[in-house]
């Protein structure tokens, strides 16, 4: 199966979408497809061996509607270039840049566009509403008007010149809101009507019958029938033409600018992505564009720049700051042959590289490909407001015309018979009840990204509303998946913990077992030189023995092998090894020649944030269950430190999905958390499968949730925010749906027989266009949605609260990027009583937190001795 993306061009609301996802769903081989009407764009997944692209674009012309297909860079021509005007370096035709400032290029020229569209029909609508409505307020007000207008406009014998100057200002109006007929038109003639063709039939009726007003006010001036001229001349509807179009684009306007702000999580990470890298080819340094850098290359990242591509390090130490790609805020510590990630900023050491990963590869352009493909797809609940909108644009011009009917019949005047006809179709905006899903889930998305979780379809989102049950792997998912020395059990007097971890990890540093590697990082963490062993010996399966530096002989292993050697091992020892074995922890054996000096236990640390993580499913009302295929003894510990509710030991990776299925034929819900290797068939089986400590293989092609921190606390943030979200979409549908309920019988004059009510086609345009602006500003404040904090981060954010007397907030002038801040930063590092700086280039600032009071003036000589300008200090 082929997956693409199109461009879809002239989409105005939900009908729209509609009609095109059902004429390229006709298509033969067609697997899959998704229209989004906020990003006005196509995802599909077809058979290349039945369907083609020309076939889809042709199926979407036919609809009325113009496509064309998103290229990647894997598709450029990779020879060619074209100039960048961003940074004045090459880049190749068809790469993410080109195509970035095309994308952002065609925005900003629509937005343009529709900017002026409106300013034009606002210009001329002012004056045509005084010319039309100026009667009102000389008789009813009894205000007064220039002499040139009462003398030119006012009275029958000047209605000519008074319907004459509206229909003037109202082509202007006309002509820069041709789109609306145009599309309207073609729609209505490919027999798919859409909104644009609700406003074309309402703004062309008034129109026309403005039109058949100034012939019958000519004819009442040429007959004599001041009667007729007098009727005629207060219901032109010029006006209202002028006003439905203007109001509309206002509300279109207004509505862009919202939808804008709900893409800003894919726009950021857009931003993130570095233009240029500086890479070392033939022994020249030279700076070359991202698209260009290749597998292997070597690449140079200097303090406070951004990592251009994926890689490992070779030489250096950093600290670097990841919160771009995993939200996490505390910079982490690199050196040599760890990997690092595109787009994290290098705070201050400089770092020879290796690329691993570049172009479409790098977890940067997966994470917006991620992020992209969410923000197109469809929940299920979108379905319903689909299927409505196939056909509510039909039902709307049916009703329209049989309000229109039955007033007539009724006796009433054919101009109001007209006006109601008109209200109707201009009010009846399916426009709300189409952005009420993608424009939630792109915002939903969009806040999952910030903390650090991708969500690849709102599918998923949705799905993971209904969970009752998360089935959890131990190792990596509830643990670190690192064994750490934990405890030592001293059996014997005269020696001490430090002498055993120093001895112990000298014997095991010629060994690649992880027990051994989890001894010696002990060994390194607690400070300790680690000496060099003589007479080293491994014995497979059993441990290991040699000569340290002082002449002893050790020994660390089982307690088996240590017998066979006729070492001593007392009961004090085998008290300790039943112990740590009761905690789930394996113990090592650590003995000289004669007799057991220490027992050490080993064991793979459960995670800081995964109890409370449990705590918190529990008070979602959802159901733990841990499965691993450890021993029953160990996943028995893990589960009394965290407190999981059911645990099922011992079992493969295909038992795993066994047991996913079962609880599925229980009626459950499941959603299955793992590290997305031996718990693949688990994570694809799962009705959400959620992938965590993905960190640079963010692409796990069988979970459907990625968290790219190695918390589980993200997965109760998956889940409140799968609630969240649909609880929007939920809220929006019911107002999309509840104000056409009232609004279409309101505008088709039922309410007029009893209370004399009667909607206004222009008061219809603006109801409308508020509807649409509603929808998308409820939508927005799911961007104040956050993350549940752990609790050891919330305790310092209370103690920072507490402290917030010593803190100074900085306002600075002139940092213009990434290096300006790091320039910043260390310059008040270096200060005595200043313990942490935060900066945010965006808000240029700096929030210096201190361990002693320090002078502000201090503060000022220091960042203006880095050459900036302090602005404020609070």
């Amino acid at each position: 199966m082929n997956k693409q993306k199109f461009d879809i061009t002239g989409m105005t609301c939900s009908a729209c979408s509609s009609h095109v996802e059902k004429s390229v769903r006709k298509l033969a081989g067609m697997e899959k497809v998704s229209v989004n009407l906020l990003t006005n764009s196509m995802q599909v997944e077809y058979d290349e061996a039945v369907c083609g692209e020309e076939n889809i674009l042709q199926a979407v012309e036919k609809a009325g509607y113009k496509a064309a297909p998103v290229k990647t860079e894997r598709g450029a021509d990779r020879q060619s270039t074209t100039q960048c005007l961003e940074s004045g370096i090459a880049v190749k035709k068809g790469s993410r840049v080109e195509s970035r400032s095309l994308v952002v290029g065609n925005a900003q020229k629509s937005g343009r566009a529709m900017k002026r569209r409106l300013l034009i029909s606002i210009l001329f609508w002012i004056p045509l509403m005084y010319v039309a409505m100026y009667h009102m307020f000389y008789e009813w007000f009894g205000l007064p008007i220039p002499q040139v207008v009462h003398r030119t406009l006012h009275g029958s014998e000047n209605a000519i010149a008074f319907a004459f100057t509206q229909i003037l200002l109202l082509l202007p109006i006309l002509y820069v809101n041709q789109k609306y007929f145009s599309n309207g038109v073609r729609s209505l003639w490919h027999k798919n009507p859409n909104m644009d063709s609700l406003i074309a039939i309402g703004a062309g009726a008034a129109v026309l019958y403005g039109v058949v007003a100034i012939y019958q006010i000519g004819y009442g001036l040429g007959h004599g029938d001041i009667a007729l001229v007098e009727r005629y001349s207060m219901d032109i509807y010029f006006e209202s033409a002028g006003t439905i179009l203007t109001l509309i684009t206002v509300g279109k306007y207004l509505e862009r600018r919202s939808k804008g702000k709900t893409s800003e999580a894919i726009t950021r990470l857009l931003d993130l992505s570095p233009k240029t890298a500086l890479v070392v080819r033939d022994g020249v340094e030279m700076t070359v564009p991202t698209e260009d850098v290749l597998a292997g290359d070597v690449f140079l990242v200097k303090p406070g720049t951004l990592v251009p591509v994926d890689g490992i390090i070779l030489e250096g130490t950093s600290s670097l700051d990841e919160s771009a790609i995993t939200g996490e805020s505390i910079p982490i510590e690199k050196k040599a042959g760890d990997s690092i990630v595109s787009a994290t900023m290098n705070k201050a050491g400089f770092l020879r590289c290796q690329a691993t990963k570049v172009g479409e590869d790098t977890t940067l352009s997966q994470i917006i490909r991620l992020v992209e493909e969410a923000s197109a797809s469809k929940a299920p609940i979108a379905r319903l407001a689909d299927r409505i909108a196939g056909v509510f644009v039909p039902v709307v011009i049916g009703i329209a015309l049989a309000a229109m009917a039955v007033w007539l019949l009724a006796g009433a005047g054919f101009e109001f018979a007209m006006s109601t006809a008109i209200a109707v179709l201009v009010i009846s905006c399916p426009c709300a009840l189409g952005l009420a899903t993608p424009v939630a889930i792109m915002v939903g998305t969009g806040a999952g990204a910030r903390n650090g979780i991708l969500i690849k379809s709102g599918e998923a989102l949705q799905a993971a509303r209904n969970i009752d049950t998360v089935v959890l792997d131990k190792t990596g998912t509830i643990t670190e998946g690192k064994p750490r020395v934990q405890e030592i059990l001293i059996t014997e007097e005269g020696i001490t913990t430090k002498q055993v971890l120093g001895a112990a990890a000298a014997l095991e540093q010629g060994s690649e077992h992880p027990l051994a590697e989890a001894v010696v990082n002990a060994a390194q963490e607690a400070g300790l030189s680690i000496g060099s062993v003589t007479e080293f010996a491994a014995e497979f399966g059993k441990g290991i023995r040699g000569r340290t530096d002082d002449g002893a002989q050790y020994y660390i292993g089982k307690e088996v092998w240590l017998q066979e050697l006729g070492i001593t091992v007392s009961q004090t020892a085998k008290r300790h090894m039943e112990q740590l074995a009761a905690d789930g922890k394996t113990p090592l054996v650590f003995a000289d020649e004669a007799k057991v000096l220490a027992v050490l236990g080993v064991a793979d640390s459960v995670k800081a944030t995964s109890r409370q993580a449990m705590e918190a499913f529990e008070r979602l009302g959802i159901r733990t269950v841990m499965l691993t295929g450890d021993n029953r003894i160990t996943a028995q510990a893990i589960q009394k430190q965290v407190g999981i509710r059911e645990v099922v030991a011992e079992v493969l990776p295909e038992e795993k999905a066994a047991k996913i299925a079962a609880l599925q034929q229980e009626g459950r819900r499941v959603a299955m958390i793992g590290d997305g290797i031996n718990d693949a068939p688990a994570l694809a089986g799962a009705d959400v499968g959620i992938a965590i400590g993905a960190g640079t293989d963010v692409a796990v092609e069988s979970a459907d949730i990625v968290l790219m921190k190695n918390d589980l606390l993200d997965a109760v943030t998956v889940i409140r925010l799968s609630r969240a979200v649909i609880r929007n979409i939920k809220e929006n549908l019911f107002w999309a749906f509840f104000y056409n309920c009232i609004g279409i019988p309101v505008a088709a004059g039922l309410l007029y027989p009893v209370w004399g009510w009667k909607l206004n086609p222009m008061f219809g345009a603006a109801a409308m266009s508020l509807s649409s602006i509603f929808v998308v500003c409820n939508a927005l404040r799911l961007k104040r949605f956050r993350a549940e904090a752990p609790q050891e981060k919330q305790a310092v954010s209370d103690k920072r609260r507490e402290d917030n007397r010593m803190n100074k907030t900085i306002t600075i002038e002139g940092m213009a990027c990434g290096h300006c801040t790091a320039r910043v930063q260390k310059a008040l590092e270096e200060l005595e009583g200043v313990q942490h700086v935060e900066m945010n280039l965006e808000d240029k600032t700096a929030v210096v937190e201190l361990q002693q009071e320090v002078a502000e003036e201090t503060l000022r000589k220091a960042i203006e001795a880095a050459g900036y300008e302090v602005k404020a200090v609070v």
